[in-house]
């Protein structure tokens, strides 16, 4: 019998494909960690790096989910307002009674 784990409640996907790899994609990732870590939210988000996304004119690309949010040219305040309007705000909506 194979060992349960535990889901997200939200997922950021990053494009690690090598066009988004080379503007940044991969430390997005890392930045994305960075909050999560710091927001005290590990084990309700987690980041995962996704392979191209088709979306090279736009690279990096982002997605949080399940809003399905999509953020073109990401860079470090993109990605700052895209984290706090989609998880910060959306989780401290589900913690409120």
């Amino acid at each position: 019998m194979s060992k349960s784990f535990n889901t997200p409640d939200k997922v950021i996907y990053v494009c690690t494909g090598s066009k988004c790899k080379k503007k940044g994609g991969k430390d997005l990732g890392k930045f994305f960690r960075g909050m999560i870590k710091e927001m005290g939210l590990k084990g309700q988000v987690e980041v995962v790096k996704t392979d191209c996304t088709d979306r090279c004119d736009f690279a990096p690309v982002t997605c949080m989910q399940p809003d399905n949010i999509w953020t073109a040219h990401t860079d470090e305040r993109k990605a700052k307002e895209a984290f706090e309007q989609h998880i910060l705000q959306q989780t401290a909506k589900q913690e409120t009674p």
